[in-house]
C-alpha cells in the first residue's frame, strides 16, 4: 500500500524528485542521492497544514528536499590525496558538481513561483548548516556532547525553519531527536558497508572520543537508544492535526527499536 500524508502520496513525491534530478552523466560515476522519506513526512505533515493548494504545497515539498539532497552530496565529498588515482579525483569532483546542481534545480524551482520569502528561508538555512558543519568537521566542537547537538541541528534546521515559515511550530523536539537518531543509524551502517560515513570518520579522529572504532559506535548506539526513547515521549505531545505523522513515527519506532531489541536479545 502506498505510503500516503492525508491523500499526499509519498512515493510520487520521491519520484517527482527522482525526476528532477535524474542526469544521464552524473548517474555513470556516482550513486544516485538517497530521498530521506522521513524528511518528506515531516514536509507533508507541516505543508499539509497550510492554505496553500495542493500543487504548491507539492511544490515547496520538492524544492526543499531539492536543497537537502544537495546538502548532503557536498557531504559526501571526499579529501583528495597525495597519490589519488584519476577515476577517484573524476568521482569526487563530479560529487560536487552534483550537489550544485541540485542546488541550481532548487533555485530554478523557486523562481519560477516567484517565492522570494521562501528562496530567502531556505538560502538562510542554508547558511546556519553549512557554518555547523564546518564547526563538526574542523573539530571546534569541545565534547562528543556538543557534536550531536550540532548534528541534530544540521538533520533538522531545514524543516525547523520551513515550520517557521509557515508558522507551524510544535513539532521541533521530535524533528531533531528523531533525524539525529536516524542520522547516526545511517552512519553505523555506511561504515559496517565500508562506506563514506563523514561523522564516524570525524569522530574517530577526535580527542573527546578514543581512537578506538569499537568505543566510537558504542557512543552511537547509546546514543541512538537515547534519542528515539525521547521520540516516544515528545511524539504522544504530537497536536491531533499531525495525527498521521505521530502513526508513521510510532510505527518506525516499533520496527527500528523495539524489534531490533527484541532480535538482540534472542540472538543473545
Amino acid at each position: 500500500m502506498a505510503l500516503t500524508y492525508n491523500h499526499m502520496n509519498i512515493e510520487e513525491l520521491k519520484a517527482s524528485i527522482e525526476d528532477q534530478i535524474r542526469h544521464p552523466y552524473l548517474a555513470k560515476f556516482i550513486p544516485n542521492p538517497v530521498i530521506s522519506e522521513d524528511k518528506l513526512m515531516f514536509l507533508a505533515a507541516l505543508l499539509k497544514q497550510s492554505e496553500f493548494p495542493e500543487e504548491k504545497q507539492k511544490q515547496y515539498i520538492i524544492t526543499t528536499m531539492l536543497v537537502q539532497i544537495a546538502l548532503d552530496t557536498h557531504e559526501l565529498v571526499t579529501i583528495s590525496g597525495e597519490q589519488e588515482e584519476p577515476e577517484a579525483e573524476k568521482k569526487r569532483q563530479l560529487t560536487v558538481l552534483a550537489g550544485d546542481y541540485y542546488s541550481g534545480l532548487y533555485y530554478y524551482l523557486l523562481s519560477k513561483l516567484e517565492d522570494i520569502p521562501m528562496i530567502q528561508t531556505l538560502a538562510s538555512a542554508i547558511k546556519e548548516i553549512n557554518e555547523l558543519k564546518m564547526k563538526i568537521y574542523n573539530h571546534d566542537f569541545n565534547t562528543f556532547t556538543e557534536v550531536m547537538e550540532g548534528l541534530k541541528k544540521v538533520e533538522s534546521l531545514l524543516i525547523q525553519r520551513v515550520a517557521e515559515f509557515m508558522k507551524k511550530p510544535g513539532i521541533d523536539d521530535v524533528l531533531g531527536d528523531w533525524l539525529l537518531a536516524m542520522r547516526l543509524d545511517y552512519e553505523n551502517k555506511r561504515y559496517h558497508l565500508r562506506e563514506t560515513a563523514p561523522i564516524i570518520e570525524v569522530l574517530m579522529k577526535s580527542s573527546y572520543v578514543q581512537v578506538n572504532g569499537g568505543q566510537v559506535l558504542r557512543a552511537l548506539d547509546k546514543m541512538i537508544r537515547k534519542h528515539l526513547l525521547r521520540v516516544e515521549e515528545s511524539v504522544k505531545q504530537l497536536p491531533q492535526n499531525f495525527s498521521v505523522l505521530r502513526e508513521y513515527l510510532q510505527q518506525h519506532l516499533y520496527h527500528s527499536f523495539y524489534m531490533n531489541q527484541q532480535q538482540v536479545v534472542e540472538e543473545g
